[in-house]
């Protein structure tokens, strides 16, 4: 599958040369760390609901992608805007720097559904697909966050969530003493699923978490319109991404239940705990109507009121954007990066828009990566912008 070769790329690119500066992944093996639904540490601390967004409740040293880290536990809030915790993972690099150190939050296509997919607990095993493109960030000498962004339920696909988790762990390990990360230029940066996370971020931070200084988001294959994106996927062969996306988003929306038959809440107790290889390869060609009582459960009305709740184009991100996508993606069409840059444009945010015609959407989230990286260079370094509204 396409997504299993970037996977392997990912993984040969991971031990190689970057910038000059070899990304280590040797960690510990697997079965010595505990997975997230056993570990103490991500139980919600005791009256958590009454600390502000962004509070650390706990922290602890661990190795992530081979390297001294900090995890953190971080007050956040859902898509309904309860109180809920988060964990975020922070690498900090022992090399000096010149200046201040930036902040990248380096968001990867979770898409998942189980607590054992989370980078918290993929960074620990060496199981992250994506350390080879977090890496280029401390390649640069940057402080790294990583947030498992999905939330406690693992909700993917609820872009409220996530962008509020993305906020809430940049808060967090800017207020930690020892990170030396108080008042550093910040970042954002994320592909597919890790860009759903980082353009809600872009948009909620200028009223959820206005004091953050967001000197720049690059965002490429961004599914910004979930509804285009589940119609393209639809019965095609990732079709399991789109129903995994529909399972995560009733996790935050338990009101679209109602429009599950036998067959959809047997899936959905299929689908608990699976990671994207499993949804991606699992139900190839399926149509979401197999599994509702609907003939079209997008038009339904608590399918139009939660898909707009979590379609992007509403608010003004104020940090500049970068915006890459494949004219070719089979999975989240190009429309939908093209719409949210127009809309943003019409609000005033600074957007400069890539459209590829050299690949697909997961060959572009590895060959997209170094004009990611050096949006973000430009941005930190405060070097004029160009845009393309």
């Amino acid at each position: 599958m396409k997504r299993t070769a970037l996977w392997a790329l990912l993984v040969v690119a991971a031990g190689s040369l970057v910038g000059g500066v070899v990304v280590p992944t040797a960690v510990a093996a697997p079965e010595a760390i505990v997975e997230p639904d056993l570990d103490p540490f991500y139980r919600p601390a005791a009256g958590f609901e009454a600390a502000a967004p962004g509070t650390v409740l706990k922290q602890r040293d661990v190795t992530a992608a081979g390297l001294p880290a900090l995890q953190l536990q971080v007050r956040s809030t859902d898509a309904k805007d309860r109180p809920v915790t988060v964990v975020s993972t922070l690498i900090v690099p022992s090399t000096p720097y010149p200046g201040r150190r930036p902040l990248l939050s380096y968001q990867p296509a979770t898409d998942s559904l189980g607590d054992q997919c989370n980078p918290s607990y993929t960074l620990r095993t060496g199981t992250e697909k994506e350390t080879a493109l977090l890496g280029l960030g401390l390649a640069k000498g940057w402080a790294v966050v990583v947030t498992d962004y999905q939330g406690p339920r693992d909700a993917y696909g609820a872009g409220r969530m996530e962008g509020h988790a993305v906020l809430d762990g940049i808060r967090g390990a800017t207020s930690v003493p020892e990170a030396g990360l108080v008042n550093a230029k910040i970042g954002m940066w994320g592909y597919s699923g890790g860009a759903l996370a980082s353009g809600w971020a872009a948009e909620l931070q200028p009223t959820y978490a206005p004091k953050l200084r967001i000197a720049g988001v690059a965002a490429g294959g961004i599914p910004a319109d979930l509804t285009l994106a589940a119609k393209t996927m639809d019965g095609g062969p990732f079709s399991g991404l789109g129903l995994g996306a529909v399972n995560g988003l009733m996790r935050e929306y338990p009101e679209l239940e109602s429009l599950l038959n036998d067959a959809g809440r047997a899936l959905q107790a299929d689908m608990d705990d699976m990671c994207v290889g499993e949804l991606a390869t699992g139900y190839p060609f399926r149509k979401l109507t197999e599994f509702t009582t609907s003939p079209d459960p997008l038009n339904e009305p608590v399918g139009r009121e939660v898909l707009a709740l979590n379609r992007m184009g509403a608010q003004a991100p104020a940090a500049p954007v970068y915006l890459y996508h494949s004219k070719f993606d089979e999975l989240i069409p190009w429309a939908a990066g093209d719409a949210v840059r127009r809309e943003w444009c019409a609000k005033g945010t600074k957007v400069t828009f890539h459209t590829d015609y050299l690949s697909e959407h997961n060959v572009l989230a590895v060959t997209g990566a170094p004009a990611a990286v050096a949006y973000l260079t430009a941005r930190f370094s405060a070097l004029p912008l160009t845009n393309t509204c």
